[in-house]
């Protein structure tokens, strides 16, 4: 039986999510400033601090991600999002002059997550907003996976602290290939092998043959 009793899902790509991403799972727990354009009758338990029992229209609160999407249409005008401020107009200027200054973790940590995700909603920065995204992540990938490639068998704490949860794969994955590839250049890198499914095939055939 494998050891690993949990094999890491990827999370979606973009817009879309995938649910079986423990990744994706935390993402969607992510807090949005959100304001109701109609009044919510008998929820007002969602909100902590007040005692009323519905939620009023024009109403101020915090909503999980997704259910923040879940409430959200463009038709009928039930609930409005505010961006982030790390989205907004005064931080995509600090990502455009510089974004290796910035440290994502502590404004995200999922800011690439987030931020495509907070393209379902209408907006007039959308663009804005995907373009300021892609340039962060191109701005900063370099960097990062120059990091993974020069710092091995060094401690990187400060390296990682600082990255979003998609830098850091990214950051690990390069650090093991760099391994995988220092293991093989030492001749102990494991030998190749036939897969189990063209192994049960010969063997599937070798019977047909045989009968």
């Amino acid at each position: 039986m494998d050891s690993q009793s949990y094999m890491p899902v990827p999370p979606g790509i973009g817009m879309e999510e995938n649910y079986f991403s423990l990744d994706d799972i935390l993402l969607s727990q992510e807090r949005l400033p959100s304001r109701t354009e109609c009044a919510f009758p008998r929820l007002g338990f969602l909100e902590k601090s007040s005692e009323n029992r519905d939620i009023p229209e024009g109403n101020k609160m915090e909503m999980p991600l997704w259910l923040a999407k879940g409430l959200y249409e463009k038709k009928r005008r039930v609930l409005s999002v505010e961006l982030p401020k790390v989205y907004r107009e005064g931080w995509r200027t600090v990502f455009g002059a510089d974004p290796t200054v910035v440290d994502l973790h502590k404004m995200g940590p999922y800011y690439y997550g987030l931020g495509s995700q907070m393209l379902h909603f209408d907006s007039p920065e959308n663009p804005e907003i995907a373009q300021t995204v892609l340039q962060t992540f191109i701005g900063r990938f370099r960097r990062t996976m120059d990091s993974s490639q020069n710092a091995y068998n060094e401690d990187t704490s400060a390296l990682v602290e600082r990255l979003d949860y998609l830098e850091r794969s990214l950051f690990k994955a390069g650090q093991s290939g760099l391994n995988s590839f220092q293991q093989w250049e030492k001749g102990r890198s494991s030998h190749l092998t036939a897969s189990s499914l063209v192994v049960n095939y010969r063997k599937r055939k070798i019977t047909d043959l045989q009968t």
